[in-house]
């Protein structure tokens, strides 16, 4: 799996006008599901995401964790995360997961997160989605389960 996670004060998603996901501050997670992935290294990945201390405390360093602001997570499914590029214009994306295994993982992931205590809104998987952020600091970071 792949996730990137960009640290949010506020993000939504919308599908053909309709609000389907949003949070105040937070993450906004794209993930991205490959192949050979399985519930366990979802519920790995979540685990690593809620304890992840990237959110400013008093002293404005980076220490807090998204549970210890309160915050939630907006998910959204991006297959293109595992775009191959290194050949031609066009990305190819035979590195992504097959659609149902995919959406199952997206499913177990937010499920995941939510065990965790954090409100969670999502994308529609397959849809065509628009997200509309405000970015925290910036701070975006790639997570890649193939690194460990």
């Amino acid at each position: 799996m792949r996730a990137v996670l960009q640290r949010v004060t506020r993000a939504t998603c919308t599908v053909e006008g309709r609000v389907t996901g949003q949070t105040g501050p937070g993450f906004l997670i794209l993930l991205g599901v490959a192949p050979g992935d399985t519930p366990e290294i979802a519920h790995r990945l979540a685990a690593k995401i809620v304890k992840l201390r990237v959110f400013g405390d008093e002293a404005g360093k980076m220490n807090l964790s998204v549970q210890d602001i309160g915050g939630g997570i907006l998910s959204v499914s991006q297959f293109t995360l595992y775009a191959d590029t290194r050949r031609g214009n066009r990305p190819g994306f035979s590195g992504a997961a097959a659609p149902d295994h995919a959406r199952a993982l997206y499913a177990e992931f937010n499920a995941a997160l939510r065990a965790c205590g954090l409100p969670v809104g999502e994308g529609v998987f397959g849809a065509q989605m628009t997200l509309d952020l405000t970015n925290g600091g910036p701070v975006t970071l790639i997570l890649d389960t193939a690194e460990g």
